[in-house]
């Protein structure tokens, strides 16, 4: 990251609402135990979907992608007090470091963590959703976006975490990912069921907003 950025990266960091105990643990034991903690949403993005999940207000939350959990547990910070999220984790030795933290939250009578791969899970899912997060492998981004969008009630937010890859997704020249990531961007710029803004938070985040 260019150091102009990463100072105002640090800045924003120094000016938002810190994290719980529980998440600061959660980024710590990432860094530990894993071999790509850069995949940890962290202080900034997490504290962001924490904020928009308060101003959703969402009564059922799915996650496609849980890692070590730090996110699950950003996104039920707006979670009602009936509501429910379910996170999907194909890795699951990633899934039992996710299931420890949610054990030692407050929301886990809230969330339910799956095991195996979403492309099959989503299909059985019964419940209308109010917020989506997809955070998985890239390559099934747009099928991923196919399956809950018909499960999305109007007004539903779907978001997408590394659209913009690196940035790569402004190269003229795409390498096969990154073609696959501007492929997604386009697809939902062009899906006329949804409205949509890309922000440079960390590696990019897609809000779609259903119609």
């Amino acid at each position: 990251m260019d150091t102009s950025l990463q100072n105002i990266y640090t800045y924003c960091e120094a000016h938002t609402f810190g994290p719980t105990e529980l998440l600061t643990k959660v980024e710590r034991t990432t860094h530990l135990k894993t071999l790509a903690p850069r995949m940890l949403s962290g202080h900034l993005q997490g504290s962001f979907l924490g904020m928009l999940s308060m101003l959703m207000k969402p009564n059922f939350i799915l996650e496609i992608g849980t890692f070590t959990g730090y996110s699950a547990l950003s996104l039920c910070k707006g979670l009602s007090s009936e509501g429910k999220l379910i996170t999907i984790e194909y890795d699951a030795e990633m899934a039992a470091l996710a299931e420890v933290a949610i054990q030692k939250s407050a929301y886990r009578n809230q969330i339910q963590l799956i095991i195996g791969d979403a492309k099959k899970v989503i299909p059985t899912l019964t419940e209308t959703l109010d917020m989506v997060f997809i955070d998985a492998d890239k390559e099934a981004y747009p099928l991923y976006f196919d399956l809950v969008i018909d499960k999305c009630r109007s007004g539903a937010l779907i978001i997408a975490d590394n659209v913009l890859w690196s940035g790569k997704v402004a190269e003229e020249i795409k390498d096969k990912k990154t073609a696959q990531i501007d492929a997604f961007n386009k697809k939902i710029l062009a899906d006329d069921r949804v409205e949509q803004v890309i922000l440079p938070i960390r590696d990019g985040l897609s809000l779609i907003r259903k119609k």
